[in-house]
């Protein structure tokens, strides 16, 4: 019933104040519908929602169009956000086209197909990644991903899966969502089981470590175990000049407290994605993974910033000499900025 009166409203060109009250009235008549409750606000921040309002409702496109005006939207509230923006199943930006395929909906699960393919070069191939630069906006409470899951050579075409999964079980079938994409990775090199040109027997007790700090992650099947907060690491060294991968440095190796640790570096790798890990294999080609692994960097959030990826291996001096060191690692070559965002119904649709 609102969405048949939006349509009308569509078509006014400035609503009058009653007309403005009964649309924010049934608005707040959908927050309860989905369970949700209205953000409170101080008089300014109220005043200048229902300007928004009032300005998606004599043009529909200006909450696409203006982005600080739909993030406060969204941020007040999903659904009246999303029910104010307007669809728009294809979208065009840097000579890029990013497009809906095709949607399925069962259950409380939405599937939907979305292809981005690229006009005037190629910059998108079979390794393309969107990583942490996409948004899925929806008005209903879920958890949502999306995954490359396949691309066509003859179209130079990259198709992504998003998938949501709504938590209260009920009917969205006819909301609608936004996907957005800011930038995304390609021309990837995927580099499995190189060797690492290091001879073991060589390795000796760490000089000078250090007590790590701005540590940002780490893994590995005892991390939990090792890992302090300040963990002891090798002091980086001028990078390995025969390391194999462009892209990564080798910056130490050495022994910590009877453990062998490893140390590789990356330069900005929130923006090329950058990443591998080592392994030892013995001659009869067993293979020995890390105990635990950390991660610290020498700066937070600024320009130039190297991430100090740490591996730690459960080996004794004595015995590493039986070892050889390999490692898998991942690159990418090209990084593209932009500015995609398609709104759609979500309903059982396709191309």
């Amino acid at each position: 019933m609102f969405r048949e009166q939006y349509n009308g409203l569509n078509k006014q060109v400035s609503p009058d104040e009653s007309l403005l009250k009964d649309t924010i009235l049934k608005a707040q008549k959908i927050e309860k519908k989905y369970g949700k409750k209205m953000y409170s606000f101080r008089k300014p921040a109220i005043a200048f929602v229902s300007v928004c309002l009032c300005l998606s409702l004599a043009m529909p496109a200006l909450a696409a169009t203006v982005e600080p005006i739909y993030e406060l939207m969204y941020m007040v509230s999903p659904t009246v956000a999303q029910f104010f923006t307007p669809i728009r199943k294809s979208d065009e930006d840097n000579g890029i086209k990013m497009e809906i395929v095709s949607t399925y909906i069962h259950d409380n699960v939405a599937e939907i197909y979305v292809s981005m393919h690229d006009l005037t070069e190629e910059r998108i191939d079979e390794t393309t990644d969107l990583y942490d630069s996409y948004s899925i906006n929806r008005p209903f409470e879920s958890s949502a991903h999306c995954e490359r899951v396949g691309y066509d050579e003859n179209t130079k075409t990259a198709t992504f899966l998003i998938t949501i999964d709504e938590w209260g079980n009920k009917d969205i079938t006819g909301d609608k969502i936004t996907f957005t994409v800011r930038e995304f990775l390609s021309h990837k090199q995927t580099y499995d089981d190189i060797e690492i040109p290091i001879s073991l027997t060589t390795v000796d007790v760490a000089e000078k470590t250090q007590r790590a700090s701005n540590i940002t992650g780490g893994g590995g099947t005892n991390y939990k175990l090792f890992h302090q907060k300040n963990p002891v690491a090798l002091i980086p060294s001028l990078p390995m000049k025969e390391f194999p991968i462009d892209g990564i440095d080798l910056t130490g190796i050495g022994y910590i407290d009877s453990e062998l640790h490893i140390q590789i570096a990356i330069t900005d790798n929130l923006d090329n994605d950058n990443h591998g890990f080592f392994y030892l294999q013995d001659k009869d080609g067993n293979k020995i993974d890390n105990s635990y692994s950390f991660n610290f960097v020498n700066q937070y959030d600024q320009p130039g910033r190297i991430t100090f990826c740490n591996y730690v291996f459960d080996v004794p001096q004595s015995e590493i000499s039986n070892y050889t060191l390999y490692g898998n690692f991942v690159t990418s070559g090209m990084k593209t900025k932009g500015d995609w965002k398609i709104t759609f119904p979500l309903e059982n649709q396709s191309q």
